[in-house]
């Protein structure tokens, strides 16, 4: 069998925890944080865990992980 590629835009915005859940940046951040309140500005900082339902999508395209 032929190796697997992996999709470049996936190793670009995703990485994969020791334990295989996907991480992801927040949504939301691009612009218009003044409209928002500091709440959520302070916890669209950094990354988070991305839902399983959509993670089986993504890990899909990384066939042996980043």
């Amino acid at each position: 069998m032929p190796k697997l590629k992996t999709k470049s835009s996936v190793k670009k915005r995703f990485r994969l925890t020791g334990t295989g859940k996907v991480i992801m940046a927040q949504a939301g951040k691009r612009h218009g944080m003044r409209k928002r309140s500091p709440e959520m500005r302070r916890t669209a900082r950094g990354t988070t865990i991305m839902r399983e339902c959509d993670a089986k999508i993504v890990r899909r395209f990384m066939p042996y992980g980043i």
